[in-house]
């Protein structure tokens, strides 16, 4: 039997017409594992390890990955590349803390930066760097009161 789901929801590859525009997130296309150093409040420090698995779906229009950091969550984002604003919708949802965003992602310098708002309104920062064929650096960003940011998580990513 086959998934048909699955099957209208993945592609091969990247929709030719786009393909330098969407090579941004394309290049994280496939399986990684994660080293999570996370900091829930100022100095405390919680580490932990997981997965992220990176895709082509809707035509090779956008990417869709998962995100499994057992005991923390397991959500999934959709970006999709909007020629318009020569920048990406990034939908983050997360079901296990019920955390839902919309942010917008672009180039910034040989990384990406993904700017939106938390639950509470705060100004959230997202950022993929250090980026090479088989790693990356992400980080997860909250602005604070002082207008400084602090940062919640720090992840050590290597392609599996």
């Amino acid at each position: 039997m086959t998934n048909h789901l699955a099957a209208a929801l993945l592609a091969s590859g990247p929709f030719a017409d786009l393909k330098d525009k969407l090579d941004l997130y394309g290049r994280l296309v496939g399986h990684w594992r994660m080293h999570a150093r996370l900091q829930p409040e100022p100095g405390k420090f919680i580490e932990a390890d997981g997965e992220i698995h990176f895709g082509w779906v809707l035509g090779g229009r956008a990417v869709q990955d998962v995100w499994n950091l057992p005991g923390f969550y397991y959500g999934t984002t959709l970006r999709i590349y909007d020629p318009t604003l020569d920048a990406w919708h990034i939908l983050w949802n997360e079901p296990v803390r019920q955390f839902y965003t919309h942010m917008i992602g672009k180039a910034e310098g040989a990384g990406i930066v993904q700017l939106g708002k938390n639950k509470a309104g705060r100004d959230i920062r997202w950022r993929f760097s250090e980026i090479t064929a088989d790693t990356f650096r992400w980080t997860d960003e909250i602005q604070a009161e002082d207008g400084g940011w602090f940062m919640q998580e720090d992840l050590a990513v290597r392609r599996a």
